[in-house]
């Protein structure tokens, strides 16, 4: 049984994922570990500790899945890119912690704010790394291109619960990688 601090990161993540930041409390996460808000705060000082602490964990997750760019061809990128996300919504269900905390940044800590803009810098570099033969400025635009349309596609096929359409602008996306 994973310890007290990793169920409340747990509980914290899945909570945020499908609610939003500013919906769940150290009330609501107490409750559903049946523990007392202290023990929370025993873990995290305040709201915005255990915040950063997801979205760290979350960015490590996806740093790990993505793995490295290295030898990876354009299309092997925008493949394992995709497969990351595609794998979240068919197995949680759950939009990604930070394309949503990205949709509330207004309103977020800048601290949080400012490791959600991390998170989209380091895809977009991982992207860019995996076009070694293209010129910068159309890699970038690509690596937007593909992070852009795999979010979109990721909020839709959450919101009207169709993994398909994340899976079909995937598809799209490779498609026209191997065609480069």
């Amino acid at each position: 049984m994973p310890d007290t601090r990793t169920q409340i990161l747990d509980l914290a993540e899945e909570s945020v994922r499908a609610r939003g930041y500013h919906a769940v409390s150290f009330r609501d996460i107490a409750t559903a570990l049946d523990v007392k808000s202290a023990s929370i705060h025993y873990h995290f000082r305040h709201k915005q500790d255990l915040g950063l602490a997801i979205v760290d964990r979350y960015a490590l997750r996806v740093a790990d899945r993505l793995g490295s760019s290295e030898g990876l061809s354009w299309p092997e990128a925008v493949q394992r890119f995709g497969q990351v996300y595609q794998e979240a919504v068919q197995q949680q269900g759950l939009q990604c912690l930070c394309g949503l905390l990205a949709a509330e940044s207004a309103g977020l800590p800048e601290e949080i704010s400012k490791r959600v803009a991390e998170f989209f810098a380091g895809n977009l570099k991982w992207l860019e790394a995996a076009q070694r033969q293209t010129p910068a400025p159309l890699s970038r635009e690509r690596a937007v291109r593909v992070q852009s349309e795999v979010q979109g596609a990721m909020l839709l096929a959450v919101s009207l619960k169709d993994p398909a359409l994340l899976a079909m602008v995937i598809k799209r996306l490779h498609s026209e990688a191997l065609q480069l």
